[in-house]
């Protein structure tokens, strides 16, 4: 089953956003399924900003680390097909354009979830569907594809 991970993640992952969280994220990243597994590019943009507001880091450290993110997973661009669905979803449910960006970018790879503590768990829209990976009671689809 094909995932995506939202910005939140990694931030955890990252140590920002709640240091307390690291751990958790870091357990849900390394159950992930191999070869199944995407970020939409906008994910990393985000990411990039938060780890140098948020997190302190200068641009190199936070560079690093998204290259590294880059590398352990394949990336999904942001086409005109995906922005043009992204205008569609968010004028429809009236979310920010850059969630509504994602989630473009994860339906249009075929992701049957999107990992997110931030968007509304148990959306679906074209297919996918979001999930609060640090949800006491995990989704039945992702505990299944983390063997939970």
């Amino acid at each position: 089953m094909r995932l995506a991970l939202d910005t939140n993640v990694l931030a955890y992952a990252e140590g920002v956003n709640g240091a307390a969280m690291q751990g958790p994220a870091l357990d849900v990243i390394s159950r992930l399924p191999a070869r199944e597994n995407f970020l939409p590019v906008q994910v990393l943009g985000e990411l990039f900003n938060l780890l140098i507001r948020k997190g302190g880091r200068s641009g190199r450290k936070a560079q690093s680390a998204l290259l590294i993110w880059q590398d352990a997973f394949l990336l999904i661009e942001t086409s005109r097909k995906v922005m043009t669905a992204a205008l569609n979803v968010a004028s429809e449910h009236r979310l920010q354009i850059w969630d509504a960006v994602i989630l473009s970018a994860a339906s249009s790879a075929g992701c049957r979830l999107l990992l997110s503590e931030d968007l509304q768990d148990g959306f679906t829209w074209n297919g996918l569907t979001v999930v609060n990976p640090f949800s006491k009671t995990p989704h039945h689809l992702l505990a299944d594809a983390l063997e939970l």
